[in-house]
């Protein structure tokens, strides 16, 4: 797989890394989740229907903590399908998947876990793999977009502990949708469009925001155009093509959109047959029954009752969910008793924002003309790193997310929402660290204790790297150890990071509130 190619040492310290933290993170959620007793939350919570045998009880007390909040709502899907209304706010493809998993790779286990029991581990499974995966599909974007290998390696190195952990191994859908976003804007970059399209299709299949990918082809095909029609004087036999360019262009660009967007689609005429059409008699258990009947939850009703989103003329029901069941929508959470949300969402606030205002200082004109205009050879190569031109459409991308999230959504989840959905929080802390951190890249002093050639081969100056190599010792490991030694802005970078990540382990596995 071209992703792990053993022909960069840089790519395999961060998969091992990825893997280390994969496994520290699950021993700690389980250690925390024994110490502290659960919390009593309101949250969505169906009965077990089958006593649980002893395996069940022993697989709970392990990994129960990932089974909390939507979660909830993932394994439900996955075990009865989309039964209640408000269950099709989760898009389909990822419990397809941990169904697919329990169904398939598990299945030899059927005599000793209850479905259930499969799909949490399912969860765990898969979601170690495509964080892993998610973490070297990052390196390799940092690597085609920033042309600096050291500020990818970093990028992937701090994915590896994100804030957003905690999602990134509970049963979410985060880890899957990091994966295919990072690898569509990836191939993306490599000019393999029809892949990145399938990619980021898939994506849109795991979560909804993935609607907002479209606008990479919508950026990428009015660039190219707006750069030819830059080249060359404006002759008769260019002006002539400039129609058939411009059809080429629109054709394609609505191609690829509606594939990004075509499993959005088909899941809203799903939502519509299931809950609109004609209605079906269910065998639906009682206490399941008894659960829609206190909360509120709607059914599919055999008697012709049908949700209100039914009679719009363009039926979505994803957004009449989250107006609903959730009262999403532009500034319905600013209440001052949201104040601590804010407070959550405040440090990845302030990242994005403080990204989008530093890329813009430091290419003003690339801003003011959308990165439309060719460079002049005399202006030089484009810098590497967080500055560099190249970056431009992911900074608008983050800052996008960022504004919906803080004015539309309950704010508390844009550390989640940005940190598995754009490599900017990512690439900025990194160039953050780099910038202020400067010891994190110089050279062993001579008399220091030998290196093994493999680490030097990894650590040392690499072609097509830029600066120079970082200092002796695995670079994840140095920060942490360091952390009393850095700049102010490097412990507030790193100290965010590992308390999300620690905090978010706490909070989240014992059903506290979290982002």
């Amino acid at each position: 797989m071209e992703l792990l190619s053993k022909q960069d040492p840089y790519l395999r310290v961060v998969v091992h890394t990825a893997v280390c933290c994969r496994v520290l993170t699950l021993l700690l959620q389980a250690v925390f989740d024994l110490l502290i007793p659960d919390h009593t939350a309101d949250a969505f919570s169906p009965p077990r229907l089958l006593e649980p045998g002893a395996y069940d009880l022993l697989l709970e007390q392990l990994l129960g903590g990932l089974a909390h909040w939507d979660a909830e709502h993932f394994l439900f899907i996955a075990e009865r399908g989309y039964l209640y209304e408000h269950n099709c706010a989760f898009f389909p493809l990822y419990p397809l998947s941990l169904r697919a998993v329990a169904d398939g790779a598990l299945w030899p286990l059927w005599q000793l876990l209850c479905l259930r029991s499969r799909l949490l581990l399912s969860a765990v499974l898969l979601n170690s793999v495509f964080s892993v995966l998610a973490a070297a599909a990052l390196y390799k974007l940092g690597c085609a977009v920033l042309q600096c290998r050291r500020t990818a390696f970093l990028a992937a190195l701090l994915f590896c502990i994100s804030p957003a952990s905690v999602f990134m191994a509970a049963a979410y859908s985060e880890s899957m949708f990091a994966f295919l976003a990072f690898s569509a804007m990836w191939q993306l970059e490599k000019g393999q469009s029809w892949l990145s399209t399938l990619l980021f299709s898939l994506a849109t299949g795991v979560r909804a925001n993935g609607l907002v990918n479209a606008g990479f082809f919508l950026y990428s095909h009015s660039k190219s155009f707006a750069l030819q029609l830059q080249v060359g004087s404006g002759s008769v036999r260019k002006l002539s093509l400039l129609w058939r360019q411009l059809l080429s262009m629109a054709s394609s660009m609505l191609l690829t959109c509606a594939g990004i967007c075509l499993p959005f689609a088909l899941f809203q005429y799903y939502a519509y047959v299931r809950f609109c059409g004609p209605g079906l008699e269910l065998a639906v258990p009682k206490p399941l029954q008894k659960l829609a009947l206190d909360k509120g939850y709607r059914l599919v009703s055999p008697n012709g009752v049908k949700p209100p989103w039914c009679s719009q003329r363009f039926p979505v029901a994803y957004s009449y969910i989250q107006d609903v069941y959730w009262n999403v929508g532009f500034l319905r959470y600013f209440e001052l008793r949201q104040i601590p949300n804010f407070l959550l969402a405040l440090p990845v606030s302030l990242l994005g924002l403080w990204a989008a205002w530093t890329f813009a200082v430091a290419n003003p004109r690339h801003c003011l003309t959308l990165g439309l205009e060719r460079r002049k050879k005399k202006q030089g190569e484009p810098r590497a790193g967080f500055c560099c031109p190249a970056v431009f459409v992911y900074v608008v991308h983050a800052t996008a997310m960022l504004v919906l999230g803080f004015f539309c959504m309950h704010v508390q989840v844009l550390t989640r929402f940005l940190g598995s959905s754009s490599p900017v929080l990512y690439w900025f802390s990194a160039h953050l660290l780099q910038g202020h951190e400067t010891w994190l890249w110089k050279e062993g002093v001579d008399g220091q204790s030998a290196v093994r050639v493999r680490e030097r081969s990894i650590l040392g100056a690499a072609p097509g790297s830029c600066g120079k190599g970082p200092a002796e010792g695995h670079p994840l490991l140095r920060l942490l150890l360091s952390y009393r030694s850095m700049t102010a802005v490097g412990r507030c970078v790193l100290g965010y990071f590992v308390s999300y990540w620690l905090l978010g382990l706490v909070l989240h596995c014992n059903r506290l509130p979290w982002t």
